[in-house]
């Protein structure tokens, strides 16, 4: 073979070896290098946007609930988690002066208070002119007669000095536990939960009376022979509720309540609050916790 057709086959073969290789790069250009990862992050962002609004879909509410410190605030406490499932962020207040419960709901500052019965709330509503609702009757706090100085009630000499609550209705409220212990007879015709001192009709004992602020009855224990003390009280003092020489019963009327404003008992999350707070849960809760102190009204 000639020299002329070698070079003619070599130069035949380069030909061919270009070719294929422009081939190839021509088909690889315009292809980005890493085309599999922007796909897979996509299709994750798409699933993440498909979810989210299963998250935005249950919208969380929150109820601002005014209660005394105990046994309220622990039982409102104890169900929040149970809320909390439900979407429903419970937010407790808590303020020194109980008294100023009823204002603050009134005043849209909360959406519900935890801290009175009905007899009380009664006589404020007719003072105040407030237009609330009970929305539940949760417990019982049967009020009692304590004393640092006896051991019984038939240890109660001529003259004695007992405190009482100054407020109407648990004035009322003190004087009749001591008409059933047959300390005091009060006047006929009593009806409206109101009563003082002045209402008692027979005296036997010739009891002196001496009208105390509610959250200041422990505290005058020291300098009287015997007080009439709310249950929540005796709690907070961390006093023992089983040290009562007497107390109300079961039966009491005295009720503690949830209480909304007018119109607002419907509300599927004060409804929520109510259906928990009586719940058999709470029931046990109530019963372990506080024994005689405290009692379940449902």
């Amino acid at each position: 073979m000639g020299k002329r057709a070698v070079l003619l086959i070599i130069s035949v073969l380069l030909g061919i070896s270009v070719f294929v290789s422009c081939t190839s790069d021509k088909e690889n250009s315009g292809k980005p290098t890493k085309e599999a990862p922007p796909e897979i992050v996509s299709d994750a962002g798409k699933e993440a946007s498909k979810e989210a609004p299963k998250g935005e879909s249950r919208k969380e509410v929150t109820i601002k609930v005014g209660s005394a410190v105990v046994p309220h605030a622990e039982i409102l406490n104890f169900i929040k988690p149970k809320l909390k499932q439900e979407g429903i962020n419970l937010e407790v207040v808590t303020l020194d002066d109980e008294a100023q419960l009823n204002p603050a709901l009134n005043e849209k500052q909360i959406d519900v208070n935890y801290f009175q019965h009905v007899p009380y709330l009664n006589s404020v509503t007719k003072e105040k002119g407030y237009e609330f609702q009970v929305a539940a009757k949760v417990h019982v706090e049967p009020i009692g007669f304590y004393s640092e100085k006896l051991k019984s009630k038939e240890e109660l000499k001529e003259g004695a000095k007992i405190a009482i609550p100054n407020n109407p209705s648990n004035e009322f409220r003190a004087l009749v536990l001591l008409q059933a212990n047959g300390l005091i007879k009060l006047k006929e015709g009593i009806s409206d939960f109101k009563a003082t001192p002045r209402d008692i009709a027979e005296n036997p004992k010739r009891l002196k009376f001496v009208e105390v602020e509610s959250p200041q009855l422990t505290r005058s224990l020291p300098d009287v022979d015997g007080a009439v003390i709310n249950t929540n009280y005796i709690l907070e003092a961390k006093l023992d509720p089983n040290t009562a020489l007497f107390r109300e019963d079961a039966n009491s009327p005295y009720a503690n309540i949830i209480v909304v404003r007018k119109g607002e008992e419907n509300r599927p999350e004060i409804k929520k609050l109510g259906e928990y707070l009586t719940s058999p849960d709470v029931k046990k809760f109530i019963q372990e916790k506080y024994g005689v102190a405290v009692v379940p009204a449902f």
